[in-house]
């Protein structure tokens, strides 16, 4: 078994990271799940979460709004709608992603109501996750 993938982690804006990864706990739509080297190649949608990378330069960890990863023979990719290093995520940004949840919350159609509660609630959740809270 190898010891490593290579993990991509992009969004519209930009590429956010490009290493050698050992696993990569990923907040998948319909649960949280681990990529690690030779995983059986699977494409999951994402939620609201906290994603981590682990290997050998340390651990990396990043908020993702959702999106999608690919893990294949070749590694994990990630294709974030948007992507922030936990770093660099303030409290004003935070707010300004809460705020997008909920008006998306407010105007959805009956039969998406419960997918946009949800989406607010990990996004919430997230917030509390990384010492960020929703206004």
């Amino acid at each position: 078994m190898a010891e490593t993938m290579q993990f991509d982690l992009v969004s519209p804006e930009r590429r956010l990271a490009s290493v050698k990864a050992s696993a990569v706990q990923i907040p998948g739509a319909d649960g949280d799940m681990t990529a690690m080297p030779d995983h059986a190649p699977t494409i999951t949608t994402l939620r609201p979460g906290l994603l981590t990378v682990s290997g050998p330069e340390g651990t990396a960890e990043y908020v993702v709004t959702g999106g999608f990863a690919e893990i294949g023979s070749g590694g994990t990719t990630v294709l974030a709608e948007r992507a922030f290093a936990k770093g660099d995520l303030t409290q004003e940004t935070f707010d300004a992603l809460v705020a997008e949840a909920r008006t998306a919350h407010a105007e959805a159609t009956p039969d998406a109501v419960d997918a946009a509660a949800k989406v607010l609630a990990d996004m919430v959740a997230v917030g509390s996750e990384i010492g960020l809270s929703a206004n």
